[in-house]
C-alpha cells in the first residue's frame, strides 16, 4: 500500500525471506515535532501506522539524537520497543473505584490512583493491575491512543570508529551497527527486521498442483490462524471454508485436516477446501 502522506517518499520494496517489506523513508525529525515544528505531526502520523520504526543515527553522537526522537516520538504517544501495560481499565456509571492488584505495587496505590483519575474527571471505574505498574502505564491506558511499535537503532558510519568501539555497540540492546556508505552489514540487519516485524510465511498449494514457494501469504506472528490466512486471501474464503489440509511444523502428522482455529507455523503449506 502507498502512503498518501505528501510528506513521505516510497523508496521502494525489500524482498527478503520471500516476503514483500515497504520501506517508508521519513523527513528528518526535528526538536518540537510533537507540536508541529517542521511539519512534525504529519511525519510523526506516518510513523504511528507503520510495523517497524529504523531510527538512522550517527554512530558518533548517538546518544543525544536518541533521546530527541524518542522524545518526539513519545509526545505523540509512540511507545518503542515495550508492550501494552498490564493493565485492565473500564469504565462504570457507578460504584467508585475498584482496583484489583494482583501482585504488589511498588508506587500505585487507591489514593494516587484516585488522583491519577480525577485528572481526567473519572471517578467510577474497575481497575486491575497484573503487574508492579507505574502511574506513567496508568495513565498511557487511560488515554487510551498508544502506539506500541517495536523499533531498531541503526547506527550508521561505523567505518569511522574502532573495533573495540564497535564491540561495545553491538551489546546495546536493539542496535544495529552500518555504514550505508561501504555497504556493511546490511545482512545482519535485514535478519533483525525479520526478528521484529514477527512474520511467517505460508505457501498455499491448489489442488493437483505443487505449492507455490514463490509468494508466500505473510501473516503476523499473533495472527496466524487458519481463519487469518483465509481472511488474508479473501474474505469468502471463509464463508465457503469446509477444511484445509496443512504439511509444516504445526502439525502432528503431515498432512493434517484441520480447522479455522488450526494455529499455523513458519512456512507451513496450506490448501484449502470449499463447501460444495
Amino acid at each position: 500500500m502507498i502512503s498518501q502522506h505528501v510528506v513521505t517518499t516510497v523508496p521502494g520494496v525489500i524482498r527478503y525471506k520471500g516476503a514483500k517489506i515497504q520501506l517508508l523513508d521519513l523527513p528528518g525529525i526535528i526538536e518540537g515535532a510533537k507540536d508541529n515544528r517542521g511539519r512534525g505531526r504529519q511525519v510523526i502520523a506516518v510513523a504511528r501506522t507503520c510495523s517497524l520504526i529504523l531510527m538512522v543515527l550517527d554512530v558518533l553522537k548517538p546518544l543525544q539524537h536518541k533521546k530527541l526522537l524518542e522524545y518526539e516520538l513519545e509526545g505523540f504517544g509512540i511507545r518503542l520497543n515495550k508492550k501494552p501495560p498490564p493493565i485492565i481499565f473500564k469504565k462504570k456509571e457507578k460504584g467508585g473505584l475498584n482496583l484489583t492488584c494482583i501482585v504488589p505495587q511498588s508506587e500505585l496505590d487507591v489514593d494516587l490512583v484516585k488522583t491519577i483519575l480525577a485528572e481526567y474527571k473519572i471517578h467510577n471505574a474497575d481497575i486491575t493491575l497484573k503487574a508492579d505498574c507505574t502511574s506513567e502505564e496508568l495513565i498511557d491506558v487511560i488515554e487510551g491512543n498508544r502506539i506500541y511499535i517495536p523499533c531498531i537503532y541503526v547506527l550508521n558510519k561505523i567505518d569511522q570508529i574502532s573495533i573495540e568501539e564497535l564491540d561495545i555497540i553491538y551489546r546495546i540492546p536493539h542496535c544495529v551497527p552500518i555504514s550505508a556508505h561501504h555497504k556493511w552489514n546490511f545482512d545482519d540487519l535485514l535478519e533483525k527486521m525479520w526478528e521484529y516485524l514477527n512474520l511467517v510465511r505460508i505457501y498455499t498449494k491448489p489442488k493437483g498442483e505443487m505449492p507455490d514457494y514463490s509468494s508466500p501469504i505473510v501473516l503476523h506472528n499473533d495472527k496466524k490462524t487458519v481463519e487469518d490466512f483465509c481472511m488474508k486471501i479473501h474474505k469468502s474464503l471463509v464463508k465457503d471454508f469446509k477444511q484445509a489440509v496443512v504439511w509444516g511444523s504445526s502439525c502432528k502428522h503431515n498432512p493434517q485436516r484441520v480447522g479455522k482455529d488450526h494455529v499455523l507455523a513458519d512456512e507451513d503449506i496450506v490448501q484449502i477446501i470449499k463447501k460444495v
